[in-house]
């Protein structure tokens, strides 16, 4: 059982990044999942979150530029991540909960998260 982030790299400031949160051993069908991110010498962020049934929620600083979306055929949720910026550089985690929030934007906490997935580092740079 485990969850996979993949999609990241170095890409140039304006540029344009997909990162894929894949599950084995599991369906995500129905788990809350959210995307995190962790910058040298700062707390994790939650990023942008989707609840079971396709509601989302993004961080402000992300609001306009990133959205995230779910494929369960696939077994795999995705963040298009647009308009990078230096200050999106991060290892950026996704993580599973079997919960059900009244809110989206609680699966950004983190708290009550099942599965964890090794991260993936994103670096914007010229």
């Amino acid at each position: 059982v485990q969850l996979q982030a993949s999609g990241g790299g170095l890409v140039q400031p304006g540029g344009s990044l997909r990162l894929s949160c894949a599950a084995s051993g599991f369906t995500l069908d129905d788990y809350g999942i959210g995307w995190f991110r962790q910058a040298p010498g700062k707390e994790r962020e939650g990023v942008s979150c989707i609840s079971s049934v396709g509601s989302t929620y993004y961080a402000y600083s992300v609001t306009g530029r990133f959205t995230i979306s779910r494929d369960n055929s696939k077994n795999t949720v995705f963040l298009e991540m647009n308009s990078l910026k230096p200050e999106d550089t991060a290892v950026y985690y996704c993580a599973a909960s079997r919960l059900v929030y009244f809110s989206v934007s609680s699966y950004c906490s983190g708290v009550g998260m099942d599965y964890w997935g090794k991260g993936t580092l994103v670096t914007v740079s010229s």
